[in-house]
């Protein structure tokens, strides 16, 4: 335990950054939160900044329930666990969270699709999250499996990746992508080069990344993909088709948020082929224009992907553990906790991948 978290402690206090309104988070020192019965008291190492913190702070996010702790992408070890846990959890355990918790009996969860809950509380939005010294389990998550031991010796900024890998992992499950497959991924900020990675792991045999920002298109020269393409200075369509003896892609994964790679991306994809809607696009501007001749004729499957379960935040930590991912080169940046604004600039200018915050 550092001085300054000693400091607090001894103070009844903790440093906390908190979501009021748009533009509007603070740096903060707020109580040190008590571990209830069933109950789980965490000590927070790393916060990951995911890209939902920055547009919740430029546009908003009703969701919400202001003022509320942010921070999702954590990870932590125990250190006190209330009288009612049953579950394997001891003191000094690392861990990590399957976020958005489930209510663990509505009809998507009795099917294990816990991300879909009808009743869906994530933290940071529902729940105090981690972007602070201390964060408490609900238990709502322990007893609904939302909370995942990492097992051997993972760096905790590496840790703090388990979530959002996760969120790649249930992309390319929805995807059906196999050993052989060709994938293109549209978009090379730190969740499309994430989707390309777990593609890889998945058996892929080439992946064509595609971005239109030239400071991300070269930071995936790090990661040996196949092909970089930056589709606003060349024809995308003709290069997939010329990659593919004019069949394309088996998968397309669009994890830019803008209609037109999405509208777009059913002209890059084979027929019987998928199309995956990773990013979301924002409320009120999301209606797409698609030709569904190509879906019709094609039979094309078109999937979207919103957030993992925990079975597929179980298989990130597995392969962030099993040194496969490339998560040295995923975190560009490790700051204080209160320097967040200085990874939301990081975030907006695109120099950064993953910004990751430290109490």
């Amino acid at each position: 335990m550092g001085l300054r978290q000693m400091e607090n402690t001894k103070t009844g206090t903790m440093r906390a950054v908190v979501y009021h309104a748009p533009g509007d988070i603070r740096k903060e020192q707020v109580p040190m939160p008590a571990c209830g019965k069933g109950e789980i008291l965490v000590k927070i190492d790393a916060c990951a900044v995911c890209g939902t913190d920055l547009k919740a702070f430029v546009s908003g996010n009703p969701r919400i329930l202001v003022p509320k702790v942010m921070g999702h992408e954590f990870t932590g070890t125990i250190e006190e666990t209330g009288q009612k846990v049953k579950a394997g959890f001891r003191k000094g355990d690392r861990i990590v969270m399957a976020t958005s918790i489930s209510c663990g009996k509505c009809y998507y969860c009795r099917r294990g699709w816990n991300n879909l809950c009808a009743d869906i509380k994530p933290m940071g939005f529902s729940y105090e999250g981690g972007m602070a010294e201390y964060v408490v389990i609900p238990e709502r998550a322990i007893n609904n499996g939302h909370l995942i031991n990492v097992t051997g010796k993972v760096k905790p900024e590496f840790a703090a990746l388990a979530e959002p890998l996760s969120c790649a992992v249930n992309s390319i499950e929805n995807c059906g992508v196999k050993k052989g497959d060709m994938v293109v991924v549209v978009g090379a900020g730190p969740m499309g080069i994430m989707n390309g990675c777990v593609a890889r792991e998945f058996g892929a045999k080439k992946i064509i990344m595609a971005e239109v920002n030239k400071d991300r298109l070269k930071q995936c020269d790090a990661f040996g993909f196949d092909l970089l393409v930056d589709p606003a200075n060349e024809d995308l369509v003709r290069i997939v088709k010329d990659q593919t003896g004019g069949l394309g892609a088996d998968v397309v994964i669009v994890a830019a948020p803008a209609a037109l790679p999405q509208e777009q991306a059913l002209s890059l994809v084979r027929k019987r082929g998928s199309v995956c809607l990773f990013a979301s696009l924002p409320a009120g501007k999301s209606l797409l224009s698609v030709d569904s001749r190509l879906i019709h004729y094609g039979e094309l499957k078109v999937v979207g992907t919103s957030d993992s379960t925990p079975a597929q935040v179980k298989k990130a930590v597995k392969l962030i553990s099993g040194g496969s991912i490339p998560v040295k080169k995923l975190v560009t940046h490790v700051l204080d906790l209160f320097e967040f604004g200085k990874a939301f600039e990081l975030m907006k200018s695109g120099e950064s991948l993953r910004v990751v915050l430290v109490p």
